[in-house]
C-alpha cells in the first residue's frame, strides 16, 4: 500500500496567542501529507478535489510533535483517496494523542490541467480490502450529496 509519514514540531507561527494550533495548520499539513502519498501512487501531479469533513478531537500545542500518517485507500479512473491520521506528541513527557483522521480525493492532472487516468490500487491484504470497501461507501455518500444539491439548483 502506498504510505507516507510527514512529522512536523509546531511553532508559535502555527498557533494562536494562547499556544494552541490552528485547525487551518493541521488541515494544511494533512492535505500536503495525503497529496504527496496521492502524488508517489499517480507519479504526476494531483490537485485536491474534497476533503471529507475532519474533525478535532483533541487539541495541539505550541511544542508538540504532529505526526501525520497518509495511505492511498481507492482509486477511480483519475482520482485518488488518502486516509490521513493525525497524532500529537508531548515531547518532553512521550505521551501521544490521536487527533484526528480524515479522508482526501484527489484528481490527477496531465500537464494541461486536465484529469488523466491513474494506475488502479492493488488490493492484497483484508486490511486493504476494508479501506477499500470504506472507501467506496464514502465515494457513494458523497456522489448522493452531489447529486441532491444539482438537482435542487
Amino acid at each position: 500500500m502506498d504510505e507516507l509519514t510527514l512529522a512536523q514540531v509546531m511553532l508559535p507561527e502555527d498557533a494562536n496567542p494562547r499556544g494552541n494550533v490552528h485547525g487551518g495548520t493541521l488541515m494544511k499539513l494533512a492535505d500536503t501529507a495525503g497529496g504527496v502519498c496521492a502524488t508517489r501512487h499517480a507519479r504526476q501531479r494531483v490537485v485536491t478535489a474534497v476533503i471529507d469533513s475532519m474533525t478535532f478531537e483533541e487539541p495541539v500545542y505550541v511544542g508538540n510533535l504532529v505526526v501525520l500518517n497518509a495511505c492511498v485507500t481507492w482509486t477511480g479512473r483519475t482520482s485518488i483517496e488518502t486516509e490521513v491520521s493525525i497524532e500529537a506528541e508531548d515531547v518532553l513527557s512521550g505521551e501521544v494523542r490521536h487527533i484526528s483522521t480524515a479522508y482526501f480525493v484527489y484528481v490527477a492532472t496531465d500537464e494541461h490541467g486536465r484529469p488523466t487516468p491513474v494506475r488502479p490500487l492493488e488490493v492484497t491484504t483484508p486490511e486493504q480490502r476494508r479501506r477499500w470497501v470504506e472507501a467506496e461507501q464514502r465515494r457513494a455518500i458523497r456522489l448522493r450529496i452531489h447529486s441532491d444539491a444539482a438537482a435542487r439548483g
